[in-house]
């Protein structure tokens, strides 16, 4: 017998990872390509299981639809408005490798710092320490975290660890945090040695790191962005770069993914990684996990575990 609570994933990768799941619904397959869902499943349908991105004419085909689970922790190609409009809930893997992203950060931010890679390529190419200019030492600089959530308070707690003075900047003022909030963006990044960016990948958050905050932060300064390449003007950025206003930038996000590299192949003092910092190989069942646990709430009734919520 065809349950009347249906599952709608949208991506073949998720589809054969939730098959095994018994939670007393039906799981359906969507064909993006072909973009083929009957009216009868479309009448059914009360979840949809999702990466980041679910369009809004899909939505408008699902009478019955009440959650949006995401597996990943970014919703950047999800109107979120369009599901408020139809008291629609959306859960995302928010918190699951925070850690892992913020680990990553720190990696980043010593990387470019200590000159690891040029120091990889000069002992390989068997050079010594004699050519090279000294570092800076990075003890009591100073570093400023934009956006305090799950990932910019473990990045926080992990500068502290490294001897550094930190500031926060966030929309929204936390109480409680243990950290100094500065009075603005701006006024964050004049402070800043290094400006790592965490915000929330929210669309309202598009290019907030722009040319008058990569000046502000000066010639000595470093951009490490860990969150997503839309927050960051890039085209601002790779002038900053090779004009040297910015000192330099550790990069794991880009604009467009995977980003071009002829665009990056006469950029100095970059730093590049591929979209990996929260690319763990525990993080991907940890993913699952959460995602099957906010479906399994949802048809029991329950809290979800992980809702977005509007900001406040």
């Amino acid at each position: 017998m065809v349950s009347t609570q249906t599952v709608l994933v949208t991506s073949p990768m998720l589809a054969a990872r939730c098959a095994d799941w018994d939670l007393g619904y039906d799981l359906v397959s969507w064909d993006k390509a072909a973009d083929v869902i009957s009216p009868e499943v479309a009448a059914r349908v009360e979840v949809i299981v999702s990466g980041d991105t679910v369009s809004n004419a899909l939505i408008n085909r699902l009478p019955r639809l009440k959650l949006v689970a995401c597996f990943s922790t970014g919703y950047t190609g999800i109107d979120l408005a369009h599901l408020r409009g139809r008291d629609i809930a959306l859960t995302t893997a928010g918190g699951v490798n925070a850690h892992d992203v913020a680990d990553h950060a720190i990696a980043l931010m010593l990387g470019w710092w200590h000159g690891i890679p040029l120091a990889d390529r000069q002992v390989r190419a068997g050079g010594w320490r004699d050519t090279l200019p000294p570092r800076r030492s990075l003890r009591h600089r100073r570093a400023g975290v934009v956006g305090l959530g799950r990932i910019g308070s473990a990045i926080a707690q992990r500068l502290r660890a490294h001897e550094l003075s930190v500031q926060w900047w966030g929309p929204r003022d936390k109480p409680n945090t243990g950290f100094d909030r500065a009075e603005s963006l701006h006024a964050l990044a004049e402070w800043s040695d290094i400006l790592i960016v965490a915000s929330r990948a929210d669309p309202a958050n598009t290019r907030q790191i722009d040319a008058t905050v990569l000046s502000t932060l000066g010639p000595d300064g470093l951009l490490v962005n860990v969150s997503r390449g839309f927050l960051v003007d890039e085209v601002a950025l790779v002038d900053a770069l090779k004009a040297g206003i910015l000192g330099g930038a550790a990069l794991d996000v880009f604009a467009q993914e995977p980003t071009d590299p002829a665009l990056w192949s006469d950029v100095p003092n970059a730093l590049l990684t591929p979209h990996l910092a929260g690319f763990t190989r525990e993080a991907g069942g940890d993913m699952l996990g959460q995602l099957r646990e906010n479906v399994r709430r949802y048809f029991a009734g329950e809290p979800l575990l992980t809702p977005v919520e509007d900001p406040t």
